[in-house]
């Protein structure tokens, strides 16, 4: 076995490096200085000189689940998680979201214009805020060194303002369009005058519905672009809020083509948007390259952010570390999607499915990506609709305690160590079962982030400027490797 303490000599210099791993033998973001020589080696070349798009985050969702619990643990419970996902020892998240009224992961239906036919919306209130979810994120921004954006999506508009007078399902009545936009507005100042700046919005969250399951509003590729274009843009641009990025579309990559087609097809249409964010609920096995790559096509400049994920429909596994790597968990689509789409929703393992994504997002133009809650209880929730899903942080509220899963450490590998602002950089790999992503940071330290699903260790080099490092990743793991300066 060879031994590499973080330098590697090639031609008279040293190349510094730190290598960090999460596997499935117990390492949880683990230094790692020691290194296996094995016969086949796999050859990484870097080419830096080459940028891609440029990193505007990595994080997880404030949700008035994820807040709730956190008012129930102690303090010193509390402060760990918060200081885990924000603090300049944790996870560092620099991009975010929350939900405009309530959500499935809130505790009850909700919404901040309960008042029906009040077109100026006089009653407009985020009382119901103030309890759990504006603390949460007040608390994350006090420890947040760098800080972080926040994305903004509504599951509905007030129930009054839709065909249906319901919170699930129905469409937004065209004579509201301009009430809905001041909707936004009135939320931007409300937040604003707490103390917290929303960086973007989605003019809705899921489109296509869900189902009809919880809160949900339909838009059609046309109609939000008409919503966007001629109401949403034009009213936060004469309120003075034309610097608030609008994000459009807001659900599952496999409708991409015809929502950017729509979105950005003149000039005129595409000019409110900044960018489209996408879902991974299609398939939680396929990120949809293509998909992702025509999306950068149609609108080379502007944002393409995954803006939720999460192993859903799916109750989680208590302190069993084992269970995140094994192909167990299964999704909505494993027991409801029809017969022939039923081979995007297999059996997979949790840690497989985010690490994939996200390097799969990252090398096709994905320039963010954030999970959905960041603290869920031991069955999934709460949550009104009994919609249990899996958090990176478990918590028994009962017990006051707390579970960091495998999922966790594997987002910390994006958002610790990847900053915004870095540029993703062209990279050649000899090994197609070994996923690998390459960014440049704003201090110019470079920085992979690698993948190893089989079941058998692998050595590689990595070619940087004439300069080569070796090293090795243990088998079902995930690698950060962390290459300073050579300036």
């Amino acid at each position: 076995m060879a031994i590499v303490l973080s330098s590697c000599n090639v031609k008279g210099k040293a190349l510094d490096f730190e290598v960090y791993e999460t596997s499935e033998s117990g390492n949880k973001l683990t230094r790692i200085t020691e290194f296996k020589t094995l016969d086949s080696v796999v050859k990484i070349t870097l080419n830096p000189e080459k940028t891609l798009q440029t990193i505007t985050g990595f994080g997880g969702s404030f949700t008035e689940s994820s807040a709730y619990l956190l008012n129930k643990l102690s303090k010193k419970n509390r402060d760990t998680i918060l200081q885990a996902y924000f603090g300049e020892e944790g996870a560092r998240y620099s991009l975010t979201r929350t939900h405009i009224s309530s959500c499935d992961f809130s505790l009850s239906n909700y919404t901040y214009a309960p008042v029906e036919g009040d077109m100026e919306l006089e009653n407009f209130s985020i009382e119901e805020d103030r309890d759990d979810l504006i603390p949460m994120i007040k608390d994350a921004m006090a420890i947040s060194k760098d800080g972080f954006k926040i994305i903004a999506s509504p599951w509905t508009a007030p129930p009054w303002m839709k065909d249906n007078n319901a919170y699930v399902g129905g469409e937004l009545l065209p004579q509201y369009y301009d009430t809905f936009a001041l909707f936004f507005s009135k939320y931007l100042d409300a937040y604003k005058a707490e103390g917290i700046d929303i960086w973007g919005l989605t003019p809705v969250n899921e489109p296509h519905g869900n189902g009809n399951n919880w809160e949900s509003m339909h838009f059609s590729p046309e109609a939000e672009t008409d919503f966007v274009q001629n109401h949403l843009g034009p009213k936060l641009e004469a309120n003075g809020m034309g610097a608030v990025n609008i994000l459009g579309y807001d659900q599952n990559r496999a409708g991409l083509k015809e929502w950017v087609d729509a979105m950005f097809a003149t000039e005129e249409s595409s000019k409110y948007f900044a960018g489209t964010a996408i879902h991974w609920y299609e398939s939680t096995y396929d990120y949809f390259p293509e998909a992702l790559q025509y999306a950068h096509n149609k609108a080379p400049e502007k944002y393409l952010i995954e803006t939720e994920g999460c192993i859903d429909s799916q109750v989680p596994v208590w302190q069993d570390d084992a269970w995140y790597w094994k192909k167990e968990a299964t999704d909505w689509g494993y027991d409801w999607r029809e017969p022939e789409k039923k081979y995007l929703h297999p059996k997979y393992a949790p840690v497989n499915r985010y690490a994939r994504d996200i390097i799969g997002c990252l090398n096709n133009w994905v320039d963010g990506w954030i999970d959905w809650n960041m603290v869920l209880d031991r069955q999934g929730g709460p949550n009104w609709f009994e919609n249990w899903c899996v958090a990176p942080v478990i918590v028994d509220p009962e017990k006051d305690e707390v579970y960091f899963t495998p999922l966790y450490y594997t987002m910390a590998h994006f958002s610790k160590y990847i900053r915004p602002e870095a540029k993703v950089i062209s990279h050649d790999n000899s090994d197609e079962t070994l996923m690998v992503t390459a960014v440049k940071n704003p201090d110019e330290s470079i920085v992979l982030v690698l993948f190893n699903e089989g079941d058998t260790p692998k050595s590689f080099n990595i070619n940087l400027n004439e300069q080569s490092i070796a090293v090795s990743i243990n088998e079902k793991a995930i690698q950060t490797i962390v290459i300073p300066s050579q300036q």
